[in-house]
């Protein structure tokens, strides 16, 4: 979603986002916080980024694809997806 004002980045809302809605964030400078106009949410920078965190590390292979999946107490190999490949 593209930003509508120049100033203060904003970022996206975590819980929107955690359910597949993309939704901005605005910025509050009275109480220096963001907040979402959809869910509610309102937290610090911090707040914001920590969560977006989360979200990345459960969503961070998505584009990986599991090639072996190895022996006991052994970590999953994986490779790469490239568009168009099954």
């Amino acid at each position: 979603m593209a930003q509508a004002t120049k100033g203060k980045l904003n970022y996206r809302c975590p819980r929107c986002f955690m359910r597949d809605i993309d939704m901005d964030m605005f910025y509050d400078e009275k109480t220096k916080q963001y907040y979402c106009l959809r869910c509610a949410f309102r937290g610090t920078e911090d707040e914001v980024i920590g969560l977006n965190e989360q979200f990345k590390q459960k969503y961070g292979r998505l584009r990986q694809r599991v090639v072996d999946f190895g022996e006991d107490n052994e970590p999953p190999k994986f490779s790469e997806h490239k568009a168009g490949e099954q």
